[in-house]
């Protein structure tokens, strides 16, 4: 029989802002515990009003994250991927592991090392993911920052020009599990990688809130743009999206459990030293197509 767990009054909870940009520490829960409707409801309110939340100091188990994570939506079950490609680690599990630890000779997890561009996680699917839950467990001495972008705000920033070009279209989203390199189309043919349109401007399903949609790492072609048309809005867009005025670089610590809005942000990762252990395990809340 399973054991009940005492439910988390709402009283017990705040909200701290952690940048103008977006972000917020939510204190005073813990997630091991089952939290009251009350509480899931002040908790989901930040997270569609601050974008990326932040719980610190929690111990969670796989099941503390996947019901933590159900108070969000439908946990995703991770699956291998149709054309047999793969960046590695355990597969019908909520968890991929974000690690460079490498057990007799093979990585345990995924994305292990290195610096990885500004991306929005699943982008490539047809109904991308709302939610990324990310859980520290070991922590290098140094770097691994996380980088938010508020999509938000970088579509406020679009001069209207060419967002009046924009409204409408449709970019291209690949992922071939690079992490500082955009794909190069004209080499490598979409029929072999992950790729969907979508909306290059969204309306938020939850906020109904204009977001920009595009990301360097993902995003490779404006629908009804030349080549050369779609290089340069892209790049523009880059750049407005990856304005430091709308990021929050979150510094990791130990029991750190962050949760980022999949539609509204997107995030990169940082250095850190290659020679020490990094583990994180992440898991992520199904979706649903994105509309204009």
């Amino acid at each position: 029989m399973a054991m009940s767990v005492e439910a988390m009054p709402v009283k017990t909870m705040s909200v701290t802002p952690l940048s103008p940009a977006l972000g917020a520490a939510i204190t005073g829960v813990d997630l091991r515990k089952a939290l009251d409707d009350a509480t899931v409801k002040a908790i989901n309110d930040a997270f569609d009003r601050y974008i990326v939340v932040v719980f610190r100091d929690q111990e969670l188990s796989e099941a503390d994250q996947v019901r933590a994570a159900g108070y969000f939506g439908k946990v995703h079950i991770r699956r291998r991927p149709a054309n047999g490609r793969t960046p590695g680690g355990e597969y019908d599990t909520p968890f991929m592991m974000v690690t460079n630890i490498v057990e007799n000779g093979k990585p345990i997890g995924s994305f292990g090392d290195g610096e990885m561009w500004f991306h929005h996680d699943t982008s490539y699917y047809p109904q991308p993911h709302r939610a990324t839950f990310l859980y520290a467990m070991k922590l290098t001495s140094s770097g691994g920052e996380t980088c938010f972008a508020n999509m938000y705000k970088a579509y406020e920033n679009i001069p209207q020009p060419l967002r009046d070009r924009l409204e409408g279209r449709k970019v291209l989203q690949v992922h071939d599990y690079k992490r500082r390199e955009r794909i190069d189309l004209g080499k490598v043919g979409v029929a072999n990688i992950q790729h969907h349109e979508q909306p290059i401007i969204i309306t938020h399903p939850a906020t109904g809130k204009k977001a920009l949609y595009i990301s360097r790492l993902m995003s490779a072609r404006i629908e009804g743009f030349s080549a050369d048309e779609s290089e340069a809005a892209l790049e523009a867009l880059f750049d407005i999206s990856e304005d430091p005025a709308i990021v929050y670089e979150h510094e990791w610590r130990l029991g750190d459990l962050v949760v980022w809005d999949n539609w509204a942000s997107i995030h990169a990762r940082k250095d850190f030293p290659r020679d020490e252990p990094r583990l994180m395990r992440r898991c992520t809340i199904e979706g649903r197509a994105l509309g204009f």
